[in-house]
């Protein structure tokens, strides 16, 4: 089990994350672990928020974590607006979200795969998606 320390520093965190290759695979156990080391206070993470300027993320769905490898956003429907807090930042701000997305991505297995996300499940992800464009919420 390999849990990474959190990264706060702004100025990494809002640079933007280049894409990931089959060579960055390990990334996702280390944010496996490190989210499950952060169960009581977070529901997804970004590579760059243990370190990793790649595009990959992890969410804690209502079954499993899903780690997805270079998510793009497909499709958005029913935008509202909300806050958020994030684990490599203090307090909460402002942000618009979307109830439905559409996202592509690569699995664990380097498949190529889509899938949609609705409600606080999209949330999640488009938060983590943020982080990769060095959005920081």
């Amino acid at each position: 089990m390999t849990v990474k320390d959190i990264v706060r520093d702004e100025s990494f965190l809002s640079q933007k994350s280049v894409p990931a290759t089959r060579d960055d695979m390990s990334v996702g156990n280390d944010l496996k672990d490190t989210l499950a080391a952060h169960n009581h206070e977070c529901v997804g993470m970004a590579a760059n928020m243990i370190g990793v300027a790649r595009r990959i993320i992890i969410a804690r769905l209502s079954d499993r974590m899903l780690v997805m490898y270079n998510p793009v956003l497909l499709k958005v429907k029913d935008p509202y607006e909300t806050e958020e807090g994030c684990l490599s930042l203090e307090g909460k701000r402002k942000t618009r979200r979307y109830r439905s997305i559409e996202v592509e991505y690569y699995n664990s297995l380097w498949q190529k795969k889509k899938k949609r996300f609705s409600g606080f499940e999209a949330q999640i992800v488009l938060h983590e998606m943020d982080h990769l464009e060095g959005i920081v919420i």
